[in-house]
């Protein structure tokens, strides 16, 4: 017997689809058009497609004391980049450390991990900034992402993933002479690939949004990520070159749109699939 199909539900995809890509479309169509007519709320949803020099000019020319966007991407690409791994690397450890290996107080140092999750960022800004400065990683590209590399959810996902590993492959691994590494090389990693590509896509667009700590760690404009580009670019309402700053923000849209793209197999699979 033939399902009907849901007409609710589809109904309810379409307008979902509709809230989030038309704001994106106005911004690009909005990048194409006259500031001063984008100003006086003449935003029009059909792009000029005459002036889609604007895209060349913001990336290549420095804007309201901003660098050019090809800069800010880099810096931007280079934090997200550091961010994530760093987060993985460091969270599949500690995950690793707590459900694998015996030593006292394994229990309470998990717990004080999971502790930190009670703590929002903003409590912690000022202890990070003190430490950073006493590293001297005040204005260098090391501060902008070191201090955001430990996750503790990331650690707890790891370590209910690492739960699931039987007891048997854990001594027959060491029956056969697998060493700590050597087990976590060649049976926990491969088991957690869906799961470590899931979390890097999360991770990578976590640390290309991030605002509040590259605008406390970095003053200087060579560091300056396309998110604090894009602020900058606001100057005064009178002198805002809003065409620069929607095509800036195409551009900011662009790669964690394509590392959801490329990565979206992998990510439906890491969070989707059951014990292993």
């Amino acid at each position: 017997m033939k399902q009907r199909p849901d007409y609710l539900a589809h109904a309810i995809l379409i307008l979902g689809v509709v809230l989030f890509a038309l704001p994106v479309w106005l911004v690009f169509a909005g990048s194409t058009q006259d500031s001063n007519a984008i100003m006086r709320g003449e935003l029009s949803l059909v792009p000029h497609l005459s002036n889609l020099s604007v895209y060349a000019r913001v990336l290549t020319t420095q804007t309201m004391g901003s660098q050019p966007v090809w800069h800010m991407l880099l810096i931007s690409l280079g934090m997200a980049l550091c961010v994530a791994f760093g987060k993985i690397i460091i969270s599949i450890l500690s995950a690793y450390a707590v459900v694998f290996f015996r030593f006292p107080f394994r229990k309470i140092a998990f717990w004080l991990i999971f502790v930190t999750l009670m703590l929002p960022v903003e409590v912690r800004i000022i202890p990070t900034y003190a430490v950073m400065a006493d590293f001297g990683l005040i204005n260098t590209f090391t501060g902008l992402w070191v201090p955001l590399i430990a996750s503790a959810t990331a650690t707890l996902l790891f370590r209910q993933v690492f739960t699931a590993i039987p007891d048997e492959l854990v001594e027959a691994a060491r029956i056969d002479g697998a060493g700590p590494l050597r087990f976590l090389w060649d049976i926990v990693l491969p088991v957690s690939g869906a799961n470590i590509a899931a979390l890097f896509v999360i991770l990578f667009v976590l640390g290309w949004n991030q605002y509040l700590w590259p605008l406390l760690v970095a003053t200087n404009q060579g560091l300056d990520t396309i998110v604090i580009g894009i602020v900058k670019m606001i100057g005064q309402e009178t002198q805002t070159d809003w065409a620069a700053v929607m095509a800036t923000t195409v551009f900011a849209l662009l790669p964690p749109v394509l590392v959801v793209v490329l990565m979206q197999r992998w990510f439906v699979a890491g969070l989707t699939e059951g014990e292993k």
